[in-house]
């Protein structure tokens, strides 16, 4: 039986204010995506796909998108877009290789279990297929980082600790709501290479100071 997602209660709130207060590209998530997921035609399965936001770029690579979350309330924006379906990303309803590429975008730190969730998706992809991760940046992003001013990042002790929190610098934002997982730049990298993947590409967006880091690898 499926528990009830953190996401549920501020849905609404993600939906109608959140996203809305996103200006173009200011994070270089769209950006990531089209330069290591790339154009391609069939299926692209977004692992933790929420409201669906992603899926106009997926679309005009030229993949067909569908999407899993574990949150109602998200999905309830998120069919607006796309196919979708709840499910645990730890246990995604797709046959072993049977999905090519597979994208996850700014959610593993809602993941604790993130990991697991990369083992899961590598058994769905097929032999040689592609994950994309687009994720918040663990060096530079976290309860341990002040971002308060706009030029700059004060960087205090707890990068090195893998946890939980929701303390966050902003009440502006999700992590004081929903709570987070970080890891250390080494452990999470390892966890792809632990899954069995291989890295390919990287590349990191925002500024003055990086807040997303990108992975493409393979299968």
């Amino acid at each position: 039986m499926l528990v009830k997602a953190a996401y549920d209660e501020i849905a609404d709130w993600y939906e109608g204010q959140f996203l809305g207060a996103q200006q173009s590209d200011p994070l270089g998530i769209s950006a990531a995506l089209r330069e290591l997921l790339g154009a391609g035609t069939g299926v692209c399965l977004e692992v933790g796909c929420g409201t669906g936001v992603h899926a106009g770029v997926v679309r005009e690579l030229g993949w067909t998108p569908i999407g899993v979350d574990l949150s109602a309330g998200m999905l309830r924006y998120g069919r607006e877009r796309m196919p979708v379906a709840r499910a645990d990303a730890q246990r995604l309803p797709v046959r072993d290789g049977g999905v090519d590429p597979v994208v996850a975008v700014m959610v593993h730190t809602d993941m604790p279990a993130y990991p697991a969730v990369l083992r899961e998706v590598e058994r769905v992809l097929r032999p040689g297929g592609v994950f994309v991760h687009v994720g918040v940046h663990p060096c530079f992003c976290g309860s341990f980082a002040d971002r308060s001013d706009p030029a700059a990042a004060v960087i205090r002790p707890g990068y090195r600790e893998r946890h939980w929190t929701k303390d966050s610098w902003t009440d502006q934002g999700i992590w004081d709501k929903v709570g987070a997982a970080h890891w250390p730049l080494p452990e999470l990298l390892n966890a792809f290479v632990d899954a069995g993947f291989g890295l390919e590409r990287f590349s990191e967006g925002g500024v003055p100071l990086p807040i997303v880091l990108s992975v493409r690898a393979g299968a």
